[in-house]
């Protein structure tokens, strides 16, 4: 009778996400929720009813302070991401964003045809960003851009700050404040739409996969197992070796 023996997997514990990289998720998240409440109300105001003075009621300053202030950090942050893109591991550099080559776009396909179509295949496992992750977050820092110009250019025309004058040309560019603000309003849904699905993918990447995908975003680590970790394919888009 043959012996059936059990296979444990021998784990490796890798560094993906630095510390800076996690500040700027969660501090993203935070400014992004922060702007999104605020963004609805800007939009449509509540009609409060109240027998104070109306000098005594500034609610909707308080909330264009809070728009005002959460815009700015959203900004300074995103620019900062992008320095860290240059500086950071190979787990957060800039071409693991971009398409630039072959690998990149088969490995799109393979998640498409995983994550997406549902199709069975042969698993795909990334350390860091797979190719359509990171290929999706490159559109969103496109959405984070038009979204600082337009938001930007609207206050330029209210701030006494040089930093919004700065954006002053976006709504003479896009022919007014009203199509300007439209833009504004719909990034606004790109980065909702964004949010719903990133949660869902990483809650389907952890069940599924069981590598740390939530907990590596507190702590920065994922447990892969050796055989994949010492595949070059395993690790970014555009790497042929593990570096």
């Amino acid at each position: 009778m043959a012996k059936k023996y059990l296979f444990i997997p021998r784990l490796r514990r890798v560094y993906v996400w630095e510390l800076p990289v996690r500040i700027y998720h969660w501090l993203n998240a935070l400014v992004l929720l922060a702007l999104v409440a605020t963004g609805f109300y800007i939009a449509n105001p509540l009609s409060i009813m109240s027998s104070k003075e109306a000098t005594m009621q500034f609610t909707m300053g308080y909330v264009r302070f809070i728009h005002f202030a959460a815009a700015y950090i959203f900004f300074f942050n995103f620019m900062f991401r992008l320095y860290w893109g240059f500086v950071g591991n190979k787990y957060s550099n800039w071409k693991q964003f971009i398409p630039t080559s072959p690998k990149f776009f088969k490995e799109m396909w393979t998640v498409f045809k995983m994550d997406i179509l549902m199709m069975k295949g042969k698993e795909h496992m990334s350390v860091g960003h797979n190719a359509m992750a990171g290929f999706i977050y490159f559109l969103t820092f496109l959405a984070f851009l038009v979204q600082c110009l337009t938001g930007f250019g609207l206050y330029a025309s209210m701030g006494s700050w040089w930093f919004p004058q700065l954006f002053a040309w976006v709504p003479a560019m896009l022919g007014g404040d009203i199509l300007t603000r439209q833009v504004h309003h719909w990034a606004m849904w790109v980065f909702i739409l964004f949010v719903v699905v990133h949660v869902y993918l990483v809650f389907y990447h952890d069940y599924v996969e069981g590598r740390g995908e939530m907990s590596s975003m507190g702590g920065g680590w994922k447990f892969i197992e050796e055989d994949q970790f010492n595949n070059a394919d395993t690790h970014t888009p555009n790497s042929t070796k593990k570096d």
